[in-house]
């Protein structure tokens, strides 16, 4: 078991959950799942070794990677079976055999102790549960399998409710499983329940592999009785144990669990015992167990289920027990030791062991010493032995639901359970031990997960990091986690780097569970103007150690030394100029006196103190503190307290002031006569309504306030008195009258001059609302006007309307201005004017006139609705104003409302003859009256009823995607789907620049169509949302119409908008909506279907979201001149390109009209529209003379453009033979002549009437060739179609081999840094004399320091590169040298290459910075080169390497499956036009049988050749074959091979190219091929070695990497030739050139057979794709090198100020993509060991031209005048160059890399011989040394440093140079 399971992996499966324990880990990340869909997920399987998990699952195995990546899966199921039948499956013979599931049962490793594990063992249902093996790396590959299984290999349970159970050990080096399995009623009867096999066969067994044959196997006489429910098998010790529950038949027949137990290397099981668990008495049935320690122990935990009452079925209460397996080992042991010596019985000879499951044995009474001499049972033991006395357990743990997983972990020495229950909730539980009792104490806390069938989990136990603070780490009681004190933070044990010390490390469980805390300060209040000694305890105090020290910090202050005694701690407090200022509040005498602190107050100086005493005397002392000891009753009176303090308090006169009158103020306060000076009244204004305003009064003394207790009201009656009625009703001691002046107005009264009114007139009725209302009255009628009394009770019973008494509202009553009454009823329809009496006597009388109704409801529209709600219900009706207010919005709508039977209706738009409603939510389906309630009065609307029907579902919606542009249609399907008023399509969205610098604000949107709805935060402000209504469509239900409202929805503060689309053609299972149009590039918060009161969710239907892609681009039909018609010839197709056309979109979703006619779309591809125009010019459609093309996307109809997106492509003229009108004089004139003309006709035609004769044959002739031409043509295509079809599904399974031949480091840096040389520094040592190699050594150590010097490494280089002799292979050589000299010091080689990149694109930039890094003109563009291999070195291994070298292995298996020229290096099947082999040769598919010797033995193996193989092509095919996987340079040459066609006993024939019986025609000899030798299909060759007098062509012909041969035998005159001749003579004779015409007609065209490179290129682009993907993906991590170089890249260019991006893109191209990729595409024999041909590497070079065309930024044109090679992939380059762009720009917008991240991600180079690349590089020094030193000497840091005077020496000790030293 693990030290410590910090991470755990949870899978999760509904009834069965597994858990295990990963190794240690302190990454605290948030829990990792991977969700695998399909399979129900059985077995769950960690490596150990690699940490990766295998999943098994129903049919399926899954490969997961140590982070739940999916690295391999592979299928094991359905499969043809049935548990009746025994393998293999004959339909005939097995007839009830069907489709059945393969659930996996097993799943086990196959490992050798102490090794790497070997395969995967998997064994399920089907065929009896027989087991294959698969491999680890990829599960998909199955090693082992039987086709025919013999019984004794059936070894899991067929049945998938029965258990098995497995465990592998090795015994002797010999790998064995041991199975137990369950009973099954079907299948082949006699499996026993345990059983022992062998996982390989072995030579002295005749028995297979999973076979139990000659193995042990536990004998049961009854199968059926003896039904074992298998649990756990684990391997201890020397044992192998069994935990399992069956029936106990030798007792009561009750179920109960049992541990067995055999040695591991028993093959006869005579070592068989079983004893019986029990675990509290009740729970009896086990359902899971694991082997773990407790208190540091070994112990097997169970998790024990009550069982059903006698039955095997457990109920949901469960319980762990904890045996430990000393005691198990000793029950075990006791009964075999009864069995063996007492029979079985004990001293009272009561029976306490006995022979198990109905086997023909008894104990016996053997000798004492038996079980000691045989403690594995031998043939005299008795066996298999039960106990009969159970082990007993106390439950540790109860729970319910069942617990069905269980798994241990031991952290710093205790023991932690982790249990997965049936809910698929994980618990974790602490056991330790009680010393008191030794009993079981539970702790116990859960983590929650996430549960699926199909989801595996990886999570971690321990969550330590989450808890912040002390008191949460340990209230949590995580046993995992505990307070590392010094550290301040919650960690596990043994990350505290203190822990074994006391107090460091503060536990949970612990005994003392305190956190750090103190205790006792002394003293606790103290004065700032005073230091003194603060003192206090310290709880769980960390132990420190002699040199560290504690330390005070008071706040923010520096830490000052703290004195420590034991857990006390001393400190000194602050001075007092070192305290901040105190805050405000104690500035006022009782704030001081009554404060907490001990301050009292000084008076006159106006001070708050400490002391005890003022300079000025008068001291107010604090409450709290006592003063000093009361020595006499004087002092008993010293003031104190705030009672003390001098205080105005209150206000003795009035607090009215009238505006404008002076008025005195009487304060009252107390403890005054303390002060000498005048007190100073100060006011301040704050107004409370328009006839108040409160005055503050402030006393002050010396500008200190001394007490703010009063209030002063000052008024003015004039203001908001406008009538007689609301002056007098103001309070009478206001003083406030109506003056009669010439002006009247409401004045204080000592103001009124003229007299004051006593009476006012009589009331003014200005308005009244409404107008109208019901017979039975209820409704709130407004009455506005003046003089409406002064009080209530003045109109209380005075109001009348229409005769009708109305009674007014108490509440609602403003005085003189405004009565709201509520109507009563009226017995008749009436009207009248609304009169008011004001205290009986004055009446007033309204203009207005108001009218008592009777309104009526007569229909609704519609009558149905879901239940949901959200109907727009429409009422139709008469006199439905009644009791509404003339003019009001939806929300004033007042006294109406509307119900659905008992559910209201929301009102919101009202009319006289209709009002409509929304529907609100019902609970049941049925059918409701409309009621519409008036007031009091309410209608009911019997006559037609309201149909609540079940809510509208949305089962299926397509297409999925969407332009931005909107107006797609989208196909809906569902149930009740017109049930809904009007169904819309919606979608909210945030427009691309907002979203970027959008606010972190939360706000909830709700848009429905016609209410809007907003819910905000509470923080949000008025003023952010923006509702924006446009009317688009009218929604009319039996002819009656409503506006629908378009709503585009703002929301300010988030920048979130709305769209929305009414769907059509609504039926109830489909309609069609359009989707809604967006702003181009913004971010797609939400797509859903609007139902009424139903939202549906796109994502929700169909499991993925609603996509929506950028609009796509058409272009003029004339580029080049727009405007300007083209011409177009009928018949003819009209090809228009574009951008991004299917993203979104087919062929029938687009209409394009040319004029009045429609122009026929043929085909749509992603660039390219085809569509086929009439035969004759139509008709423009406005006032130009030529029709315009225009296309529309998403069209309504195809006579309508009316599509959201629509084209105008520019106008069209056809070519035809119409001319314009000739004048009538000229068509006499033409007349004329043509009358001549047709007199000369009939002569030549009567002179040449016979030889007509003769041409017309010759035409019929002429036809037949053209037709026999077109079948050759037709033929040849269909030939290669074929062939395109048949490799296409040939080539995935011949493609990739076995392991991929990696180059060393070593190699691949010389073939990268030295290409193409022999003999490369990398592989030489320095050859030196012994007596000079000490010093030459000495002097390359002083020039490798030297180098390391930046500014002589750079004078260096600038000095040679400017030197004329220094050539270009001289600056790559150099630079080469460099990078080995350097290589162990990369950061700084990486410095000085940074340094050398800068000056370059300095010197680039004043000139044209596009071409730098062009070609490889320095040696810092050959270091960049050495720099980027260096660093990509590991990604070509990890990612790039493996598709490269499977497309590697793709085009050689292409090329050499047509036949090659081995002279002109041509091949039928290639991407190169310029090496293609156009004629049509005739070949064959050869298969030769290869006898192959491996040690003694000799091997046939069948290889597949051409008949038009040469012998070397022969043999370099056979060696492919025979070595295939293995590296090239490890296989023998085939020069070194003799080729021998074997036929009977002594027939032994030597093939080669080249013989006496080669062919000879004239100048040319021809190259022997198999066709030479007539060698048949099936022929059996052997190679050998070839003999030294052997010499043939092969001296001097060999394919590879050499250039094919083009010249022969000079000497002998003869030329060389294999399929065609490479050449022609350049003069062909005159008597000759009839029969030339003759062969030219006879051949083929030529470029019919560029069709092979069509089949090449489209076999081949799945690898090409795989390769581009692999180079330019982000979805993996760039290079960091890559993400440092660009970002490098990106800086230069904003410090020289360029901002053109396609400089940019410029330099990364050069820099990475044309500088190294293309070299590693063109020549994989760099990476790879490998042999590149001249053939594969024709093809590796269209590649590589098409990498690089993709990354160019020019457009990428093509014509007919176009090469062939860009004709290939001109499709393909535009979508590589968006993987170029994006990979640009996710790098560019990546966080920027890191220096150091990259420099400890470079590669180290072992090995390397620098002292050799220094000695090299001096080469260079001597060469240039005069001008190296003179470049040293001329700089003034070079001389400081004293750079020359130490080459010099360097020259002095390498070569004796004599120097000026």
């Amino acid at each position: 078991m693990p030290a410590a399971a910090s991470l755990l992996l949870l899978l999760a499966i509904l009834w069965w959950p597994l858990v295990l324990p990963l190794a240690p880990g302190h990454l605290q990340s948030p829990p990792t799942f991977i969700t695998l869909n399909g399979s129900r997920l059985n077995h769950l399987l960690l490596d150990t070794h690699s940490g990766h998990v295998y999943v098994g699952a129903v049919n399926v195995l899954y490969h997961l990677s140590p982070d739940l990546q999916l690295l391999t899966w592979g299928k094991t199921g359905p499969k043809l079976d049935s548990p009746d039948c025994l393998p293999p499956i004959d339909p005939t013979d097995c007839t009830q055999a069907e489709t059945t599931d393969n659930t996996n049962k097993l799943l086990l490793l196959e490992e050798i102790k102490g090794g790497d594990p070997l395969s995967l063992i998997v064994c399920g249902t089907v065929l009896q549960g027989i087991c294959e093996k698969r491999s680890l790396e990829n599960v998909s590959q199955v090693l082992y399998k039987t086709d025919n299984p013999v019984d004794t290999q059936y070894v899991a349970a067929n049945n998938p409710r029965v258990s098995t159970v497995g465990v592998v050990v090795e015994q002797k080096g010999v790998l064995l499983m041991l199975v137990g399995r369950g009973y099954t009623s079907k299948g082949p009867g006699g499996i026993p329940p345990i059983t022992m096999r062998r996982l390989t066969p072995v030579a002295r067994h005749s028995a297979p592999a999973f076979s139990h044959e000659e193995l042990g196997k536990l004998v049961v006489g009854s199968y059926s009785e003896y039904n074992n429910h298998f649990v756990k098998a684990f391997h201890h010790n020397n044992y192998v144990y069994f935990v399992f529950s069956r029936r106990d038949m030798w007792g009561k027949r009750e179920y109960r669990t049992y541990v067995s137990r055999l040695c591991a290397g028993d093959p006869n099981f005579y070592s068989y015992v079983e004893v019986p668990l029990s675990c509290g008495g009740r729970y009896n049935l086990a359902q899971a167990a694991v082997l773990g320690y407790y208190r540091e122990q070994p112990a097997l935990f169970v998790a024990m289920a009550m069982g059903q009452a006698s039955t095997p079925t457990p109920t949901d209460r469960t319980a762990l027990c904890v045996y430990k397996v000393e005691e198990l080992d000793k029950a075990l042991h006791g009964a075999q030791l009864l069995c063996y010596t007492q029979e079985g019985k004990d001293a009272n000879n009561k029976e306490k062991a006995y022979i198990e499951y109905e086997v023909s044995s008894s104990c016996l009474k053997l000798p004492q010493d038996s079980l000691n001499e045989y403690p594995c049972g031998g043939e005299h033991t008795p066996s298999p032995i039960a106990s009969a006395i159970a082990l007993e357990a106390t439950p540790a743990f109860t729970w319910t639901p069942p617990i069905t997983a269980v798994t241990t972990a031991t952290e710093v020495g205790h023991t932690i359970v982790l249990l997965g229950d049936k809910n698929g909730r994980l618990h974790k539980v602490f056991l330790h031990a009680n010393v008191s009792n030794s009993r079981t104490v539970l702790r116990a806390s859960d983590l929650c997960v996430c549960v699926c069938v199909f989801q595996v989990t990886k999570l971690h136990v321990a969550q330590c990091e989450k808890h912040l603070d002390c008191h949460s780490c340990l209230s949590n009681r995580d046993p995992y986690c505990g307070w590392c004190s010094l550290e301040g933070r919650c960690t596990r044990k043994m990350d505290c780097a203190r822990h074994a010390q006391l107090h460091h490390w503060i536990w949970s469980y612990g005994r003392e569970r305190q956190c750090v805390s103190i205790e006792s300060l002394h003293p606790s209040i103290q004065s700032r103007e005073e230091q003194t000694q603060v003192s206090f305890t310290v709880l769980q105090l960390p132990v420190l150690s002699k040199d560290e020290s504690l330390s005070c910090a008071f706040g923010s202050l520096a830490a000052q030394p703290a004195v420590v005694m034991e857990n006390r701690i001393t400190c000194q407090s602050p001075a007092p100029e070192q305290l901040p200022p105190s805050p405000p509040g104690n500035g006022e005498c009782m704030a001081c006196v009554s404060s907490m602190w001990p301050c009292h107050w000084c008076v006159k100086d106006e001070l708050c103190t400490h002391d005890k005493s003022c300079p000025r005397q008068h001291v107010i002392y604090n409450s709290r503190v006592s003063v000093r000891p009361l020595i006499s009753p004087r002092e008993l009176s010293l003031p104190r307290g705030p009672d003390s303090c001098p205080c105005v308090w209150t206000l003795q006169s009035s607090p009215l002031v009238p505006v404008g009158f002076d008025s005195e103020l009487s304060l009252q306060g107390k403890n005054l006569d303390i002060f000498e000076v005048m007190l100073i009244c100060r006011l301040s204004f704050h107004p409370i309504h328009y006839l108040v305003t409160v005055l503050y009064l402030l006393v002050v003394s010396s500008l200190r306030l001394i007490c703010v207790c009063v209030t002063v009201q000052l008024y003015d009656c004039s203001v908001g008195q406008s009538d007689c009625s609301q002056c007098r009703a103001v309070a009478g001691n206001y003083g406030c009258v109506w003056c009669a002046d010439e002006t009247p107005g409401c004045v204080y009264n000592q103001s009124c001059t003229s007299g004051t009114m006593d009476t006012c007139p009589p009331p003014l009725i200005t308005e009244v609302e409404p107008l109208t209302g019901p017979l039975e009255g209820g409704i709130l009628l407004t009455i506005q006007g003046s003089n409406l009394g002064q009080s209530f009770q003045d109109i209380q019973a005075g109001v009348t309307v229409a005769g009708v008494t109305c009674r007014p509202l108490p509440e609602a009553y403003r005085i003189s201005t405004s009565i709201v009454c509520e109507l009563q009823a009226s017995a008749n329809v009436t009207a009248g004017p609304v009169v008011i009496t004001v205290r009986g006597s004055e009446k007033g009388e309204s203009q207005q006139t108001f009218s008592y109704q009777n309104p009526q409801l007569s229909r609704i529209v519609p009558e149905k609705g879901p239940l949901a709600g959200g109907t727009m219900l429409t009422v139709h009706g008469s006199q439905l104003l009644t009791g509404q207010r003339t003019e009001q919005s939806s929300d004033q709508i007042a006294g109406l409302q509307a119900f659905l039977g008992s559910k209201p209706c929301l009102t919101f738009s009202h009319y006289d003859t209709r009002l409509i409603c929304r529907t609100s939510h019902s609970n049941q389906t049925g059918r409701v009256p409309v009621k519409v309630v008036f007031g009091k009065a309410e209608r009911i609307l019997d006559s037609v009823l309201f149909s609540y029907m079940e809510d509208p579902v949305i089962t299926d919606a397509t297409p999925t995607e969407s332009f931005y542009g909107g107006g797609r249609l989208i196909y809906v399907t569902g149930q009740n789907l017109n049930v809904v008023q009007q169904p819309k399509m919606s979608v909210s969205y945030e427009p691309r620049e907002r979203s970027e610098v959008r606010r972190r604000r939360y706000t909830h949107v709700s848009v429905r169509n016609p209410l809007v709805t907003v819910k905000q935060s509470e923080n949000s402000f008025h003023g952010w949302f923006q509702p924006i209504l446009h009317i688009k469509h009218r929604i009319c239900f039996q002819n009656e119409c409503i506006q629908d409202l378009y709503i585009r929805f703002i929301l300010r503060g988030l920048n979130i908008y709305s769209e929305m689309e009414l769907c059509t053609n609504v039926t109830s299972e489909r309609m069609i909506c359009k989707s809604p149009t967006v702003e181009p590039k913004s971010r797609i918060v939400r797509v859903w279907f609007e139902m009424d009161n139903v939202h549906i969710d796109f994502h929700t239907i169909k499991n993925k979201p609603f996509t929506y892609h950028p609009n796509p681009d058409l272009f003029q039909l004339n580029s080049e001149s727009r405007g300007t018609p083209i011409r177009f010839k009928p018949g003819g197709v009209l090809a228009v390109e574009g951008k991004g056309l299917t993203l979104a979109m087919n062929r029938d979703e687009v209409v394009a009209r040319l004029g009045d006619k429609e122009c026929v779309v043929k085909t749509l591809d992603n660039t390219h529209l085809y569509c086929e125009p009439p035969e004759e010019q139509p008709l423009a459609l406005d006032d130009s003379d030529l029709p315009r093309l225009k296309v529309s996307l998403y069209p309504v109809s195809t006579l309508v453009l009316m599509g959201s997106l629509a084209f105008d492509l520019g106008p069209v003229q056809y070519d035809n033979d119409l001319h314009s009108p000739v004048p009538l004089a000229a068509q006499i004139g033409l007349a004329a002549g043509a009358a001549v003309v047709v007199l000369i006709v009939l002569v030549i035609i009567l002179m040449y009437r016979r030889k007509s004769k003769q041409a017309l044959r010759d035409y019929k002739k002429v036809l037949v060739q053209l037709e026999t031409l077109e079948i050759n043509v037709g033929d040849q295509c269909r030939k290669e179609f074929t062939d395109l079809m048949t490799e296409m599904m040939d080539l995935s399974s011949d493609v990739g081999g076995p392991g991929i031949p990696f180059l060393d480091y070593r190699t691949y840096a010389e073939r990268v840094f030295f290409p193409g040389q022999k003999g490369a520094p990398l592989s030489q040592n320095l050859d030196l004399p012994d007596s000079r190699r000490q010093t030459v050594e000495q002097g390359l150590g002083q020039l490798n320091n030297l180098l390391n010097n930046r500014l002589f490494l750079i004078r260096f280089i600038h000095t040679l590169e400017v030197q004329q002799s220094f050539s270009q292979r001289d600056r790559g050589y150099v630079a080469s040298l460099l990078t080995m000299a350097l290589h162990d010091k990369l950061e700084y080689f990486t410095d000085v290459m940074k340094t050398l990149l800068g000056d370059l694109v300095q010197q680039y930039v004043a000139k044209n910075p596009k071409l730098m890094l062009r070609r490889t003109e320095t040696v810092m563009e050959k270091m960049l080169t050495n720099w980027m291999s260096i660093c990509l070195y590991s990604f070509l291994k990890e990612v790039a390497g493996e598709p490269l070298y499977k497309l590697y292995r793709a085009i050689k298996y292409q090329v050499d499956k047509g036949p090659v020229d081995a002279v002109t290096g041509k091949a039928k099947r290639t991407l190169n036009d310029s090496h293609l082999l156009r004629e049509d040769i005739e070949y064959c598919s050869v298969t030769l049988t290869v006898l192959v010797k491996s040690g003694v033995e000799v091997q046939p193996c069948p290889v597949k050749v051409l008949d038009t193989d040469t012998i070397t092509q022969v043999k370099d095919k056979i060696l492919d074959q025979i070595y295939k996987g293995a590296a090239f340079s490890q296989r023998p040459a085939a020069d070194s091979l003799d080729l021998e066609w074997r036929s009977g006993q002594a027939g032994h024939l030597t093939l080669s190219d080249d013989d006496v019986t080669a062919i000879i025609q004239g100048r040319w000899k021809r190259i022997n091929t198999l066709q030479h030798y007539k060698v048949p299909d099936g022929a059996t060759v052997a190679l050998v070695p070839r003999s030294q007098s052997s010499l043939g062509v092969n001296q001097f012909y060999q394919t590879g990497e050499k250039t094919p041969m083009l010249e022969g035998e000079e000497e002998e005159g003869l030329r060389l030739w294999h399929l065609v001749k490479p050449s022609e003579d350049p003069e062909i004779p005159k008597h000759r050139k009839s029969s030339m015409r003759e062969r030219e007609r006879a051949k083929a065209i030529p470029e019919i057979y560029l069709t092979r490179l069509l089949s090449m290129k489209g076999t081949l682009q799945k690898f090409v794709d795989d390769v581009f993907v692999a180079i330019l993906s982000t979805k993996r991590p760039p290079p960091i090198a890559v993400r440092f170089f660009f970002d490098f890249l990106d800086d230069m260019a904003e410090k020289h100020g360029i901002d053109d991006p396609e400089t940019v893109h410029i330099w990364k191209t050069n820099s990475l993509p044309l500088r190294f990729w293309v070299n590693i595409l063109k020549n994989p024999q760099f990476v790879f060991d490998v042999q590149v041909t001249d053939s594969v590497d024709a093809v590796l070079s269209v590649i590589a031209q098409t990498f690089i065309d993709s990354c160019t930024t020019s457009e990428h044109k093509v014509g007919r005048d176009s090469p062939v090679n860009k004709l290939l992939y001109a499709r393909e380059i535009p979508r590589y160059k968006q993987l170029v762009e994006r990979y640009y720009s996710d790098i560019h917008n990546a966080v920027s890399g890191c220096y150091q991240e990259m420099n400890s991600t470079l590669t180290e180079l072992s090995g390397m011989n620098s002292l050799v690349a220094l000695h090299e590089l001096y080469k260079y020094i001597n060469k240039y040394y005069d001008q190296i030193i003179m470049s040293l000497e001329e700089d003034a840091a070079g001389q400081k440093m004293q750079l020359a005077y130490r080459l010099q020496q360097v020259a002095a000790l390498v070569e004796n140079k004599v120097t000026d030293l």
